[in-house]
């Protein structure tokens, strides 16, 4: 994000039309919109904050087909046919990016590199055998090998040649820029907080309003949907961290652990030079009262398996997961809401499969029928327990026990106060109920948040949303 670009779209202002309004200017939103634009289609993508700083800007954008071991379990659980789809969809979008990097001229820090899998576990040689072959079954590249190129011992590795790794928030601002080359409107600044139809469907925000045909809701958690999208999905974050190296090829690849506790390993640059990005393991969003201890963890872990030297960055990222793994995108109910589409529950691997979730969805606006619209289906069944709702992990007695710089909740009868404490010894308290459903939030003590422990929400500490599904801010309180 220290790389890109900052953007400085105006926000909206009054009543405006399109065709479409897309919702969120992240992969997804944009990716519709350029490929609308393409289609001489008119568009209006509004956006809560800025352009590539949200999930999207914070991720560590690999452009791979290879999402762990995702073949083999899709092949097992739901037949060939679905594991194609998988493939082909994702494939695509690897395609399309390069194409849009090249056409547009975007400088986004687009470098080949193959894709490993690795387990440290010899009984677990015959999973990435199975995923190796599970792979070539659906047309893709893949080798297993007997270790991974990395700096410490490794048991088996799974590999995909002729992947890619780019830098995300670059290329967002690259194709915030093409979109509105070719007519479209990106507004920044501009949160949804109501999203309804009337005669056509209509977006407000605090200083305007979109009339369009369609909607497009790409906000990472969708923030409104004619089914319910909450319970299909579980919010989850990873800590990441970026080290300094001497050697940009020290470690030449991109690498996902299959062993518990999973860490994730690429390489990257800033204005300084090369730096090694690494991710900690999944935790459920607002569920873990110490996020601050997993930093500690994983700079542990980094120090000793990898040539770092000093940690440059240190940041969190939210997702979510689906119990199949696989992404709702598409229209949730085109009878009851024609027009409206949605796109959520990219499992961590949003880059590609994000990609190809926008070019359905313009697809499918210009009455162009994809073949993945099965595949990423948001109405399809799922198991009703997939979802865990999560307490508040930061109840405090009084607010005396908050010291300077950190955060709790104080329960006064039936009101639940968030309480942050600056550093000079002053609290900020707001509301600690989410505005989503009403769960009480959690204290983030490494990105100085309140997170949803139910549905991922995120606030920053004067109450404003950062993540939805939340649209409106943390209401003001008194101590």
């Amino acid at each position: 994000m220290a790389a890109a670009t900052a953007t400085n779209y105006p926000p909206i202002e009054g009543s405006i039309h399109a065709e479409t309004v897309v919702v969120g200017a992240g992969i997804v939103g944009l990716t519709t919109a350029l490929r609308l634009c393409e289609a001489g289609r008119s568009v209006i993508v509004i956006e809560g904050l800025r352009t590539g700083g949200q999930v999207t800007g914070r991720s560590t954008a690999k452009i791979t087909t290879q999402h762990a071991l995702i073949y083999r379990h899709l092949i097992d659980t739901f037949g060939r046919d679905v594991a194609q789809a998988y493939a082909d969809a994702n494939s695509a979008g690897a395609v399309q990016i390069r194409e849009w990097v090249r056409n547009y001229a975007i400088p986004c820090d687009l470098e080949t590199k193959d894709a490993y899998a690795y387990t440290c576990d010899a009984r677990r040689r015959a999973e990435i055998v199975a995923e190796a072959e599970a792979a070539r079954q659906v047309g893709l590249s893949a080798d297993s090998l007997e270790r991974a190129p990395l700096p410490f011992e490794t048991a088996a590795a799974l590999r995909f040649a002729d992947q890619a790794q780019f830098n995300p928030a670059m290329y967002l601002v690259g194709l915030a820029q093409a979109v509105t080359a070719r007519g479209g409107r990106i507004l920044e600044n501009s949160r949804a907080i109501s999203i309804g139809e009337a005669s056509r469907w209509r977006v407000v925000t605090d200083s305007g309003t979109v009339h369009a045909e369609y909607v497009v809701v790409a906000t990472n958690m969708t923030v409104k949907s004619p089914i319910g999208m909450a319970n299909r999905t579980q919010p989850r974050c990873h800590t990441a961290i970026a080290f300094r190296i001497d050697d940009p090829l020290a470690v030449d690849g991109m690498f996902i652990g299959i062993d518990d506790p999973t860490h994730s390993i690429r390489t990257g640059r800033d204005a300084k030079g090369p730096l090694l990005v690494t991710l900690g393991p999944k935790f459920d969003t607002g569920q873990d009262g110490d996020v601050a201890k997993r930093f500690v963890d994983l700079e542990q872990w980094a120090r000793m398996h990898l040539p770092v030297g000093e940690a440059a960055w240190r940041w969190c990222n939210e997702d979510y997961d689906t119990a199949d793994r696989v992404p709702y995108a598409g229209e949730p109910d085109p009878d009851k809401a024609s027009g409206f589409h949605i796109a959520t529950g990219f499992n961590a691997w949003g880059i590609t499969n994000g990609t190809a979730a926008g070019a359905m969805i313009a697809d499918l606006i210009c009455a162009r029928p994809s073949p993945w619209q099965k595949l990423y289906d948001p109405a399809r069944s799922y198991p009703e327990d997939f979802h865990r709702n999560g307490r508040s992990q930061s109840i405090v007695s009084n607010p005396d026990d908050i010291a300077p710089g950190m955060g709790g909740v104080i329960v006064r009868g039936d009101e639940k106060i968030a309480a942050w404490r600056d550093t000079e010894g002053v609290l900020h308290p707001v509301s600690a109920t989410c505005t989503h459903k009403g769960c009480t939030l959690t204290w983030n003590n490494a990105d100085n948040t309140w997170d949803c422990p139910c549905h991922g929400s995120i606030f920053a500490t004067d109450g404003s949303v950062i993540h939805g599904p939340a649209r409106k801010p943390l209401a003001p309180a008194a101590l």
